[in-house]
């Protein structure tokens, strides 16, 4: 039997290279001020996907949600052997929280055929790990959160390995059901040549139009209108259109969207420096680790 997943993936700041600029006054993140890279654990989600269709067969969707340049990890995922790539896009779902960002990928997810949807356990620009518990809740299907292993998928039955923190489960469930993903649970592949050389090209409707728009500075809107419909039904054509959704293709009710539909309020933001009072230099021998160790002990920093 073969089984159709769609993963979903996020283009995240990188939190490693934070700088004073990196947060806004009304506590959203400055996204332009960090370097944008794919969500870690969100590789390890499409890594099991992409497992499960080559051992039984199916197709990987990879859907995500946000700004136009977020097209750079669908095709990564193309790249590494996803099959579809879904965009959603608009600025009406600007500012969304958790519980909203849930509820547009849910609209999105209801519009595609699908037995496994996987998630990353958490994005390291919010590091909440509610998205995916909140979408299973929105699908209305089992949800089995901190999954380390696939151990069995068998007709409508799938077996997975969670972490517990300080154990492991065995549970069973039915399919269609939601995974969160954990960075533990396999070594995402990296790029295949070949799929990076067929689908370097593959372009949003929205990348069409910015590059025909500076391919041909003279031309009015109705023939850059027709240009970007040609190149568009081109890369159709041929599989290398990414599919561009926005909250009226999905139906979704705005009430739920955006900042409108985000309970979340950032109360404060607060910049924390941490400085030494004052410091001492340990030799690096095994005589001054041992005096230091005799040190913490005695002042009773450690026992």
């Amino acid at each position: 039997m073969a089984y159709n997943c769609v993963v979903m993936v996020k283009q995240v700041p990188d939190t490693q290279k934070i700088t004073g600029q990196a947060m806004n006054e009304d506590g959203t993140v400055n996204r332009a001020a960090l370097p944008a890279i794919f969500n870690p654990e969100d590789l390890n989600a499409l890594e099991m996907a992409l497992q499960i269709k080559e051992k039984l067969g199916g197709k990987v969707t990879v859907v995500t949600m946000g700004l136009p340049t977020a097209a750079n990890v669908l095709r990564d995922s193309l790249y590494r052997g996803a099959d579809e790539a879904i965009l959603i896009t608009d600025r009406k779902a600007a500012a969304s929280d958790t519980l909203a960002t849930s509820y547009i990928i849910g609209c999105a997810v209801r519009k595609l055929d699908y037995d496994i949807v996987l998630c990353g356990r958490q994005a390291i620009d919010g590091d909440t790990a509610q998205v995916g518990p909140q979408l299973a809740e929105k699908l209305g299907i089992t949800q089995i959160t901190y999954v380390e292993e696939l151990l069995g998928l068998e007709g409508k039955d799938i077996l997975v390995q969670r972490n517990v923190g300080n154990g492991w489960q065995q549970v069973k469930a039915k399919l269609p059901v939601l995974l969160t993903v954990t960075g533990d649970a396999n070594e995402p592949r990296v790029t295949a040549a070949k799929k990076l050389m067929k689908y370097k090209n593959a372009r949003t409707s929205i990348e069409v139009s910015g590059e025909i728009k500076a391919e041909n500075p003279h031309a009015d809107e109705v023939e850059l209108a027709e240009l970007t419909e040609r190149k568009c039904k081109q890369l159709d054509e041929n599989g290398m259109l990414i599919k561009v959704w926005d909250l009226d293709f999905l139906e979704a009710d705005l009430n739920w969207c955006g900042r409108s539909g985000s309970p979340t309020k950032v109360h404060r933001i607060q910049s924390v420096v941490l400085t030494a009072k004052e410091s001492r230099e340990v030799e690096p021998t095994t005589a001054g680790i041992s005096d230091m160790v005799h040190e913490l002990i005695k002042d009773k920093t450690i026992a």
